[in-house]
């Protein structure tokens, strides 16, 4: 029997920092120490949330792989197993026929399979998948209310530009022009392709002096409305 160690981080700002991993990585050589093993290989997944698929997680794929009869692989909480229930059921299924197991070191009802334990599991695999859906909610809502007060919300749309306060967005001038050219040009009855064509003839190029296609007009004039 051997311990196989898992981490896994959410974004790229954790993986970066190694902060999450570090304390994971010590979650897992605690319960190593405490049974009196040690763990022999450490996978991960840096920058991964935790509702990805099996397939799209090659820290995951490696472990379970490397995972014989009566090997345990070691997670620091259950939630980096994942956070959909159904992701997690899948990597259980699939450690389980390798005859291994996951314990989580923080225990989680993972030390047995009474059905208070089982139960203790489903439980927190679903408010795991509850923190996410909240995390998103928050995140969409406060991202719409970036964009209520005209702030910068990813990508700066065509037809303005950063202001000076790095905060706020604002018209660009050249920018304007061009959609506006493209609004009439869409009045008068040309297509979207022709349109792209009539842009490039009239050099009103796009942004950083590229030709336009009838993609990259569709796009913008569909942002601008």
């Amino acid at each position: 029997m051997k311990i196989i160690g898992y981490l896994r981080v959410s974004t790229d700002q954790q993986a970066e920092s190694g902060l999450g991993l570090e304390a994971q990585r010590n979650a897992i050589a605690d319960y190593a120490k405490k049974t009196g093993q040690e763990v022999c290989e450490i996978f991960s997944d840096e920058g991964l949330s935790g509702s990805l698929s099996l397939e799209k997680r090659p820290g995951m794929l490696g472990a379970i792989s490397s995972l014989k009869k009566g090997d345990i692989l070691v997670v620091a909480k259950r939630d980096r197993i994942g956070r959909d229930p159904l992701v997690v059921a899948m990597i259980e299924s699939a450690i389980t026929r390798k005859g291994a197991k996951i314990i989580s070191a923080a225990e989680e009802g993972t030390n047995n399979d009474d059905p208070s334990s089982i139960l203790m599991r489903r439980m927190i695999d679903a408010f795991g998948e509850y923190e996410r859906l909240i995390i998103k909610a928050r995140t969409k809502a406060a991202l719409k209310t970036k964009k209520d007060k005209g702030q910068r919300v990813g990508h700066i749309p065509f037809g303005y530009k950063l202001a000076d306060d790095g905060i706020q967005l604002e018209e660009d001038e050249l920018e304007q022009s061009i959609l506006s050219q493209m609004r009439d040009l869409r009045d008068s009855g040309y297509s979207i392709r022709k349109i792209a064509k009539e842009m490039n003839t009239r050099e009103a190029f796009n942004r950083g002096l590229s030709k336009w296609n009838h993609a990259s007009v569709h796009r913008v004039m569909k942002m601008a409305t």
